[in-house]
């Protein structure tokens, strides 16, 4: 017999139970773009306890729209051993760059990353940090659902204890601005991201990914604006590459010794 109450109490019952687990996690991550789900696959992988916290109900960030709207993204050599790992098909061109359709790159990615243990809680908002002094350090993140958010409403957020955050929140580096205005004790000047230089930008952001402060991470876009680094456009290559990067440091911290993350096994 299906009764309603029965499809409420499913939901109900099984929903607050991965609530209630996602409370204390190993890392959290900020934003389910490119470099975040990218991170998420790796460290997952590294069977680490990861959330993705996703503000929108969809996630693939920045892939979506393509270039300008136009259905394809491009990648560099230099990233291809990823997104064959990730079972993504791409097309090679004649200007040396190498093109994919986006709607493939955010199922295969999402899929992944799911499937190596990841969770990604959609409509889900990230309010604050978490903080504690003596060192000061980053402990987790306070969120509350969007729809909550967009209502101008105050409501009290609940809170996820980490050992990592990650800001992987593009342009506006939401979690690591407000990190930088709110604990001042954790010394992070935020520098604002440059206008577009997509060869330089693609090595910048692989190499600025990681430790911004104790317990506080970067990867992809975000770390342009942290650091003052040029911004790219439509590639893809250096965002998948920033999330590997990110995601073999936090696995060094939080294990404490060096951790080799392969593109390709």
């Amino acid at each position: 017999m299906l009764r309603e109450s029965y499809i409420g109490r499913a939901i109900i019952r099984a929903a607050l139970r991965d609530l209630e687990e996602l409370s204390e996690v190993d890392v959290a991550i900020v934003g389910a773009g490119p470099s975040g789900l990218t991170a998420a696959y790796y460290l997952a992988k590294e069977k680490f306890k990861v959330v993705v916290f996703e503000r929108r109900f969809s996630f693939g960030g920045g892939i979506g729209p393509g270039g300008n709207m136009l259905p394809r993204i491009a990648f560099q050599e230099e990233s291809l051993p990823i997104l064959e790992e990730l079972g993504v098909r791409y097309e090679g061109t004649e200007f040396g760059v190498y093109v994919v359709d986006p709607s493939v790159l955010i199922a295969k990615l999402a899929s992944k990353a799911v499937d190596a243990g990841a969770k990604i809680l959609l409509g889900a908002h990230v309010d604050d940090v978490i903080y504690k002094l003596d060192p000061p350090r980053v402990t987790g993140i306070l969120w509350i659902w969007t729809p909550i958010q967009m209502s101008g409403m105050h409501v009290d957020p609940l809170y996820t204890e980490a050992k990592a955050v990650v800001d992987a929140t593009g342009h506006d580096a939401e979690v690591i601005s407000v990190a930088a205005r709110k604990v001042p004790e954790l010394g992070i000047v935020i520098q604002g991201e440059k206008s577009g230089y997509s060869e330089l930008s693609e090595k910048l952001v692989v190499e600025h990914a990681g430790r911004v402060a104790p317990g506080l991470y970067v990867t992809g876009i975000a770390a342009c604006t942290v650091y003052g680094l040029p911004r790219m456009g439509p590639i893809f290559g250096g965002m998948l590459l920033s999330g590997r990067r990110a995601a073999q440091v936090i696995a060094e911290d939080l294990r404490g010794e060096k951790v080799a993350i392969p593109a390709k096994e």
